[in-house]
């Protein structure tokens, strides 16, 4: 089977790789459509690994034993391996499993981990099933397109009486508008890229503030009631002055969730931004699997609003362009397609 690699700084290529083989309650996925996160980062300093893609879906095409899942259901793979017995696991926070399998060592060699290729291999637990009428490109939204800021907000009930700031724009914070466009909230952007500003207003953000301009912080609370602040604020950019422009932004009692991976230390101040402020601080990976149900309903209903989401799609063999258009900042979701055009 066909599957990415990188070979050097900004130098992607595409290797041939042996072709997974379904085993115990292990199955066989073909890949239809592999949406692209933050591997671009690796392209782009030259950091190879043996994990591209973490978001999928697709048909199952081979099973061991009977199951969960049977020849030719259409399904959305979700993001790494997980135990699926510890108390994490079961109460549906799978994506916190600190007893995750070690795939290589389970399967003989590392084929079938990444979702950038042909054909993977996942669990059957850990997929789920697309309704009818869906695409796969679609469905497969309920990776990190949609499900890191959907997750945010089940844990904060985002809904029509709240005013919703979201700092950084990027493919997941898009996806964050879509999110609290849907629960009927009033979304604040802040991003300083023109694409991502006029792609968010397009998505139904009622304004986007330029966090790079001195008074941005005041232009968020004049864009509030009474100037106090919104109601929560999600970080998608990963960036410690959007962490402390969230807080500083958010009213007292608020909520502020973090999305946004960052290896970096962000200030907190215990005294006025916890305890006389009120604020509730929350890190948000992705969805409870019990939501599950509630994300594929919703995003049956936004189609529209998906086609605006997704901006970009490549044959598998267009690797390098594609994540080139990822490192530009001028796309919202890019698909990769590793069947498209091919004949292996």
């Amino acid at each position: 089977m066909k599957q990415v690699a990188v070979i050097g700084k900004e130098q992607a290529d595409v290797t041939i790789a042996g072709t997974p083989r379904a085993t115990g309650d292990w199955v066989v996925v073909k890949v239809h459509a592999a949406p692209m996160c933050t591997e671009y980062k690796a392209f782009a300093a030259g950091t190879s690994h043996p994990l591209w893609g973490h978001e999928a879906a697709g048909e199952v095409v081979e099973v061991a034993q009977p199951g969960r899942v049977k020849l030719g259901d259409r399904v959305v793979v979700m993001p790494m391996n997980a135990c699926g017995c510890c108390a994490l696991c079961l109460d549906g926070d799978y994506i916190h499993c600190q007893d995750g399998h070690d795939f290589a060592a389970l399967h003989g060699s590392a084929d079938g981990l990444g979702t950038m290729a042909q054909y993977l291999l996942k669990q059957d637990w850990m997929l789920v099933p697309i309704p009818e009428g869906l695409s796969y490109d679609h469905a497969a939204m309920a990776c990190c397109g949609l499900g890191p800021t959907f997750g945010a907000m089940q844990l904060m009930d985002v809904d029509r009486h709240d005013t919703l700031l979201i700092t950084g724009l990027g493919p997941v914070g898009l996806g964050g508008v879509v999110n609290g466009v849907y629960r009927g909230a009033r979304v604040i952007g802040v991003d300083s890229i023109d694409y991502r500003v006029e792609k968010a207003l397009e998505l139904g953000a009622s304004a986007v503030v330029n966090p790079l301009e001195e008074d941005a912080l005041q232009q968020i609370l004049d864009l509030t009631s009474v100037g106090r602040g919104v109601d929560k604020a999600i970080d998608c950019s990963g960036v410690v002055a959007a962490h402390r422009l969230c807080i500083d932004a958010a009213r007292r009692k608020g909520q502020v969730a973090f999305v946004g991976e960052c290896s970096d230390d962000t200030p907190l101040k215990i005294s006025s931004d916890m305890i006389r402020k009120g604020l509730r601080l929350i890190g948000s990976w992705h969805f409870n699997m019990a939501d599950t149900p509630r994300m594929m309903q919703m995003i049956g209903e936004i189609g529209d609003q998906l086609d605006k989401l997704i901006t970009h799609r490549f044959a598998i063999d267009d690797i390098q362009s594609a994540w080139e258009t990822q490192l530009s900042g001028q796309c919202g979701k890019v698909i990769l397609q590793p069947w498209e055009g091919s004949d292996v």
